[in-house]
């Protein structure tokens, strides 16, 4: 195989990979209406936090994919606690909490060349060490999960939600900045109120 043949083979892989990802991501939201656009909101959002902060387009295109894919354990939660209006009881929550180690033993033997199965992992943590799954802190936790973090979070409290109407953007970027450097990265924090000021959400 020469030169030209490899590229071309090469290139059909990655097509064929980031096929498969945003089909796995448009089968989950299929499952859960109430937060359809969600991953792909937040996949965007992420994108564009990295892009502004100089990442390159190989970084900026595996936070992207690994955003998509951020949400894929709820696949093992009940639509019924999925879809819930009212608050959940511990128990319930507990079961959502679960859904950052379902993703990563759904994705953790997969060989991507960015790191997906830690950015699902770890995309509910904080900063202050004060979260979820393995309570880590400050760069214990990936820069890629500390983008997705605050674009997470962003997005969640800008859009609908089935037990509380959307927030807004305004109360989503005083939430980050209120608590930049303590639960949230301050370059994460930063590079994302640009991008909604500049950009929004999507649609």
């Amino acid at each position: 195989m020469d030169v030209t043949d490899r590229l071309e083979s090469e290139r059909r892989i990655r097509e064929i990979l980031d096929a498969a990802i945003r089909t796995l991501a448009t089968a989950l939201e299929k499952r859960d209406p109430y937060t359809a656009g969600h991953q792909r909101r937040v996949a965007d959002l992420t994108r564009r936090m990295a892009c502004l902060l100089g990442l390159d387009e190989e970084a900026c295109h595996g936070l992207y994919l690994g955003s998509l894919l951020h949400d894929i354990g709820k696949i093992a939660v009940p639509a019924e606690i999925l879809s819930s209006p009212r608050r959940l009881t511990p128990a319930e929550f507990q079961i959502i909490q679960s859904h950052c180690e379902v993703g990563w033993e759904i994705l953790r033997e997969v060989a991507f060349p960015w790191p997906v199965a830690d950015m699902v992992r770890h995309h509910h943590e904080r900063m202050d060490g004060s979260r979820y799954p393995d309570g880590l802190r400050g760069e214990d936790i990936s820069r890629e999960a500390r983008l997705l973090a605050v674009a997470d979070v962003a997005e969640a409290m800008a859009s609908h939600r089935p037990y509380r109407p959307a927030l807004g953007l305004q109360a989503a970027i005083e939430e980050l900045q209120a608590h930049r450097g303590i639960r949230y990265d301050e370059e994460a924090v930063d590079a994302c109120v640009q991008v909604i000021r500049s950009h929004g959400i999507g649609d």
